[in-house]
């Protein structure tokens, strides 16, 4: 119990963490809410529709992720800024951070017009990949609204004010949810537009969002301090957030580039094991979601206190991070085998009961998988969080890609498309990739070379301290 007290109090013990992390973990809990309702409207639509969004959702957000990852590295810069008190360097990074969320929304656009052959050459069925290319094609045409929210939310997440960015999220998810309603039903007197409309709900709110965290930003009375007067493009910030930046987006861009082809293996098993491993993905959310914002929270933390030169004391984030979420993990992981049917069952009220019964049967099956596989998942979500704070953004990325192919999607592909395997199968080697990168972390977190790792420029750095 000393041991647990003393590892709770003090600069980056569980008290601090949680502090910085809760305000994210329910931002991202509120992230979680707003793909939930998405996707029980879209069940309600239909199986189809909510079948197509997932798949769809996936195969873009390898690109929006890599986007969303590389503008929210600005928040290691911010964070340690802050602890090098170097806080003149704020804003110049910010602004490096939304003109590459204007690059990545001209990106975005000119890809969307490829959508329609991608999913041609999936395969799906039809009436699946009509949903499919509409939702992709118009949320790639969001691009810019999206990464800008991520890009300008670095400046309060970086300075530790987590709950200006709860606030904004929870804003957010409100529009999100309310257009929902109103534009894939056709409330209000607008036309339903079913999958359509979930885009329109999402891009609406992510705009909404941005302009929020803008004003409070142009109404800071910190603005002039941190450098929010100088708007020029600054290559050397610029690139050097790109350096680290897109290694650490890459990360989970390939992650579910990885689980989007492990997607469209289910989608030629069949409508129903498709939608029942969508619904777990989605499921798998109240657990991820949260455990990326607490991921968040402990970078931002082994930022700051590296610009300190403290690296004791990052290491300690880290530590007290794991405990945290394997806290958390067991209360959600025990819901999954416990209560499925509790979980299932938002889905189930407005769905076709003559197509939902087969569905709810495979997914319940699922979600114990999910449960035991989310040990790990917390495992590697805080390590790699950790490891990205210090700069070490490459090696993340890399053994995501290399395990991904590997452990699950070669397997994946011989045993159920070559071999005739079920679903099941399919999930055992997910199941082992998730358990394999979360054990690849926890060692390289453990080595402890990325102690001597900085994310600034070297020459803004305090001088080290001799007890460190």
């Amino acid at each position: 119990m000393n041991r647990l007290g003393r590892l709770w109090r003090g600069d980056a013990g569980g008290r601090e963490v949680l502090a910085l992390g809760l305000p994210l973990i329910l931002s991202m809990m509120s992230v979680t809410l707003q793909h939930f309702v998405d996707r029980i409207f879209l069940t309600w639509w239909s199986p189809e529709a909510v079948a197509g969004v997932t798949t769809g959702g996936f195969a873009i957000y390898v690109l929006t992720g890599l986007f969303n990852g590389t503008a929210e590295y600005a928040t290691p810069f911010v964070s340690q800024y802050v602890g090098a008190k170097r806080e003149d360097r704020i804003g110049p990074v910010v602004y490096q951070a939304a003109y590459f969320a204007g690059f990545a929304g001209v990106i975005g656009w000119i890809l969307s017009y490829f959508v329609t052959p991608l999913f041609d050459a999936v395969g799906h069925a039809q009436s699946i990949r009509v949903h499919e290319i509409a939702y992709s094609r118009l949320m790639l045409r969001g691009t810019f609204a999206v990464v800008l929210m991520v890009a300008l939310s670095t400046y309060f997440a970086g300075r530790g004010r987590t709950r200006v960015v709860l606030g904004v999220t929870l804003f957010a998810t409100a529009v999100n949810v309310f257009f929902d309603w109103i534009l894939i039903f056709g409330r209000l007197g607008f036309p339903a537009l079913g999958t359509v409309g979930a885009a329109y709900a999402t891009i609406l709110s992510q705009a909404a969002g941005a302009l929020v965290y803008l004003g409070l930003i142009l109404n800071a009375p910190e603005r002039m301090a941190h450098g929010f007067l100088d708007f020029r493009f600054q290559p050397r910030i610029f690139f050097r957030l790109l350096k680290l930046g897109v290694p650490s987006g890459l990360q989970p861009s390939l992650e579910i580039l990885a689980f989007t082809l492990f997607m469209f293996v289910i989608g030629n098993i069949g409508v129903a094991p498709l939608a029942a491993t969508s619904i777990a993905f989605n499921l798998n959310s109240i657990v991820f979601l949260p455990a990326v914002g607490l991921g968040y929270g402990v970078s931002t933390l082994v930022a700051r206190y590296l610009g300190m030169h403290r690296p004791a004391l990052a290491d300690r984030a880290i530590k007290s991070g794991l405990v945290i979420s394997q806290v958390y993990m067991l209360v959600c992981s025990a819901a999954y085998v416990l209560v499925p049917g509790f979980l299932l069952a938002p889905y189930a009220a407005g769905a076709d009961p003559a197509t939902f019964g087969e569905v709810s049967r495979i997914a319940t099956v699922l979600l114990r998988f999910v449960a035991f596989y989310s040990i790990f998942d917390m495992v590697n979500i805080v390590c790699a969080g950790g490891l990205k704070g210090a700069g070490d953004t490459r090696f993340p990325m890399t053994a995501t890609v290399l395990i991904s192919w590997v452990v699950m999607l070669l397997p994946t592909w011989w045993f159920c498309v070559r071999g005739g395997q079920g679903v099941y199968v399919a999930w055992v080697f997910a199941t082992l990739y998730v358990v394999v990168l979360g054990v690849v972390m926890f060692v390289r977190y453990r080595k402890g070379a990325w102690q001597s790792l900085r994310v600034i420029e070297s020459d803004l750095l305090p001088p080290l301290d001799p007890a460190e």
